[in-house]
């Protein structure tokens, strides 16, 4: 089976700088694949942060991640300048998916790409919640066309 070809920066409208750190590398000097799950988690908080749709507190919603994954075309570690590209693939009822391109240094090619679906949850029973439209209008805002 062919390997899909690696997305290019085109391929996401916003985007986050991430450093890497020594602690990153693992035993044959690249990148530990928890690291990967890690820049992603914090692209997409980053993004979620700025549209101000997180509640921090956990309250009244919660976002459940129910499903994640990564695909790897190629190496990065230490020091390398991480540019983490987030959109969304697709938009349900109460769910969404993340998808995150992550670039080392100047690359126009991912060396990684991974995704997370994500379900709005009420805090008090777990049960599923209908996005609001104001929720739906910043995930529409990068979604892929």
């Amino acid at each position: 089976m062919p390997r899909t070809p690696p997305a290019t920066r085109k391929d996401y409208p916003v985007f986050y700088h991430l450093p890497t750190r020594w602690m990153d590398n693992d035993q044959y000097g690249h990148m530990n694949n928890v690291i990967h799950y890690s820049l992603i988690d914090t692209a997409v908080t980053n993004w979620q942060l700025e549209q101000s749709v997180f509640d921090l507190s956990g309250d009244k919603v919660r976002f459940l991640v129910v499903e994640s994954g990564c695909l790897y075309h190629d190496e990065a570690g230490f020091p390398d300048l991480i540019h983490a590209g987030v959109r969304v693939g697709h938009i349900g009822n109460s769910s969404w998916r993340y998808e995150v391109g992550l670039f080392r240094n100047n690359d126009n090619n991912a060396f990684a790409e991974g995704f997370f679906a994500q379900v709005q949850v009420s805090a008090d029973d777990n049960a599923p919640l209908a996005l609001k439209s104001d929720f739906r209008a910043c995930l529409e805002s990068i979604k892929l066309a």
